[in-house]
């Protein structure tokens, strides 16, 4: 799947998301209750989060044709663009001939 160029105004958004992201973890209760019981045990902590923010542009109805999985599954199933993308994202691949447009 091609890399899109984001505008500013989207970079800006990701930017958001992550600040937000940031206050949520900082000013959680819980998360200090767990630190706070974690420094009483004799122990400095540093709590180190990734996030990975995916962005998928919306496509057009006709452009999102549903594929199917067809070898030996019993009924169809089926999987949108979006579907193949996500498991192509996780190294899952379906071979030649499972993937059939409807």
């Amino acid at each position: 799947m091609p890399e899109v160029s984001l505008n500013q105004k989207v970079k800006n958004l990701i930017q958001k998301l992550g600040e937000a992201i940031h206050e949520s973890v900082s000013e959680s209760e819980n998360i200090a209750g767990v630190v706070k019981n974690i420094r009483e045990q004799g122990f400095d902590v540093l709590l180190m989060l990734e996030a990975t923010i995916g962005l998928n542009e919306v496509e057009d109805e006709e452009e999102t044709s549903p594929l199917r999985l067809t070898a030996g599954e019993p009924g169809e199933s089926t999987f949108t663009n979006n579907d193949v993308s996500f498991l192509k994202s996780l190294r899952i691949t379906l071979s030649e001939g499972e993937e059939e447009t409807q």
